[in-house]
């Protein structure tokens, strides 16, 4: 009897606790300044490919969620001081990153590509690239693809958002600038943009982007995973895809 009620008694504690969870608000943590993945509308409403797919995500597993929002380099101390519940942000999965979070599988992969004016004669070989000013986001892939295979022969240009990266470009200060190739796609058909282009071909091409949750929170990294394969599954993940770009990036 007293193996059977501890039983009983934890089939009701995780009862309660799945109740709870499913009562809960959850946090989504964000940058806002990655079009067109997230970004700030005119309204101050937190909108993009991110945000779409995590609330997809939370009506899956029918809980509510609220958008927080963070500086990109203080975003993962963020997470982990309990700021937010999970980050959705475009966040490349990297060895260093996996030794402060956890990774749910990729929700999309990206590519790294180098933009720069049409009128430019930019080649993309490390000879060619020699005394070039390049710039990145700070605590990026691409940011840190560069220091790593380009710093030797590259002035390279660190910046707190993308879009402060394309400022600088559009005005001349960069000669070119690498980053995500869908971001790339997306800042290249604004106004600021038309006079510029892709060079070369991507210089890697399996940057895979995940969900970060806190280490250990293993419960909420598989109902995330769970409910990733359900809107892939029934169709709405290819509807969100559709609305930004007319390819897949799953």
């Amino acid at each position: 009897m007293k193996s059977l009620h501890k039983v009983l008694l934890a089939a009701a504690m995780t009862l309660a606790c799945g109740s709870a969870f499913a009562a809960d608000k959850l946090r989504i943590g964000t940058e806002g300044a990655y079009p067109p993945f997230n970004l700030i509308d005119a309204s101050g409403k937190v909108v993009g490919f991110d945000l779409d797919i995590a609330h997809a995500l939370c009506a899956k597993m029918e809980v509510e969620c609220e958008v927080v929002t963070s500086d990109w380099d203080g975003i993962i101390p963020a997470l982990n001081a309990n700021k937010f519940d999970f980050i959705i942000a475009s966040m490349s999965i990297t060895d260093e990153r996996e030794q402060a979070v956890d990774f749910t599988k990729p929700y999309y992969t990206n590519k790294l590509q180098f933009v720069a004016p049409k009128s430019s004669d930019f080649k993309t070989d490390k000879e060619s690239l020699d005394g070039k000013v390049i710039g990145a986001q700070r605590a990026t892939i691409a940011g840190t693809w560069l220091e790593e295979n380009l710093g030797d022969v590259v002035d390279i240009k660190l910046y707190d958002t993308q879009e402060n990266a394309y400022l600088d470009l559009a005005s001349g200060r960069l000669d070119g600038v690498l980053a995500d190739k869908f971001v790339q796609w997306e800042w290249l058909k604004s106004e600021t943009g038309k006079d510029f282009e892709f060079k070369g071909e991507p210089v890697f091409d399996n940057d895979k982007i995940g969900i970060a949750v806190r280490e250990g929170n293993d419960e909420l990294r598989e109902r995330l995973n769970a409910a990733l394969d359900e809107i892939v599954a029934d169709g709405t993940y290819k509807q969100i895809n559709d609305k930004y770009f007319p390819f897949s990036i799953y």
